[in-house]
């Protein structure tokens, strides 16, 4: 959607919500994006908002924060996922049609990347089989053990950080 066209639909939205017109919730919008705070706004820019009451503006300018941040994480998840390739046309319309945070995270989790622990990256240098050496036989010495897993390419410079790897697992 196009960022006026996503504004038109909050503000329309929220119009909906509280019972205002959407060229009301559209107005008390622009006011609150200049800067203007909601006890400002009702009572010296009633004309320009319509008449909206107190109560009315303090849940139109909480329900334009939560849909704000609802619409910047599913643009963030869109992203997430095409970059992946798992992107299909049914999840693009499942997370289009989202409307609540929840829901949206719901819809992510499957596609989520996993954080990556200190055990999980010695793992993937190979330094799993020192670890368990090192368990196996305390008698071995560790710096002996370790120079034999010293593999630049996977990241393991000395035995110092075989050590350290092997101590995360």
């Amino acid at each position: 959607m196009h960022d006026s066209q996503l504004a038109q639909q909050i503000a329309r939205t929220i119009a909906d919500e509280i019972g205002a017109q959407p060229a009301q919730a559209h107005a008390a919008i622009a006011l609150l994006d200049e800067g203007a705070s909601v006890p400002f706004i009702a009572r010296y820019r009633k004309e320009v908002t319509g008449g909206l009451d107190d109560t009315q503006l303090r849940n139109l300018e909480t329900r334009l924060t939560y849909l704000r941040e609802l619409e910047e994480r599913r643009a963030a998840i869109l992203s997430s996922i095409g970059e992946q390739g798992k992107l299909s046309d049914e999840l693009r319309n499942e997370i289009l049609a989202a409307d609540t945070k929840s829901r949206l995270e719901d819809l992510y989790l499957p596609y989520k990347p996993k954080r990556r622990t200190r055990a999980q990256i010695a793992r993937e240098a190979g330094l799993e089989p020192l670890a368990d050496g090192l368990l196996a036989d305390p008698t071995q010495s560790p710096d002996v053990a370790a120079a034999a897993f010293v593999d630049a390419e996977k990241g393991v410079a000395d035995s110092k950080a075989a050590l350290e790897g092997a101590r995360a697992i």
